[in-house]
């Protein structure tokens, strides 16, 4: 389960990106962090859904929320380029300036056809309360 604010979910975003179009993603996901600026109250989490379809891309990044924050040496190089993407705009706590924007990014990626490319931004602030419990029949 996961608890979200609606300031944060409301600055959601989906595109539909053609294939060839893979180099112009982190420049769209710090455009989407930078028109939201402090309304989602940073720092931020992105969760990142790329590929399936439209409504599958926005599942994607859904659940790429529930996935555990890694420190920025454990993510792979494209988190890596989002993260400092997204820190280097400015915005900072609360939107009030500084350096640290986002403090995790995720990333869930599926198939998809070979005609479009979606992503989906979902965008969950700075109190990322998750819980999980196992129920027994």
């Amino acid at each position: 389960m996961i608890v979200k604010g609606a300031g944060s979910e409301n600055m959601s975003a989906v595109k539909m990106f053609r294939p060839t179009e893979q180099n112009l993603i982190s420049k769209y996901i710090a455009k989407v962090v930078l028109d939201a600026g402090g309304k989602p109250c940073p720092p931020i989490i992105l969760g990142i859904g790329i590929g399936g379809s439209f409504d599958k891309a926005a599942a994607l990044s859904k659940k790429a929320l529930l996935n555990p924050v890694f420190k920025k040496e454990d993510m792979n190089e494209f988190e890596k380029e989002i993260f400092d993407h997204v820190n280097s705009l400015g915005i900072g706590c609360m939107g009030l300036g500084g350096d640290t924007t986002a403090i995790g990014i995720r990333v869930e990626e599926a198939d998809c056809h070979t005609a479009s490319l979606p992503v989906a931004i979902n965008i969950q602030c700075w109190a990322d309360r998750r819980q999980s419990a196992i129920y027994e029949k």
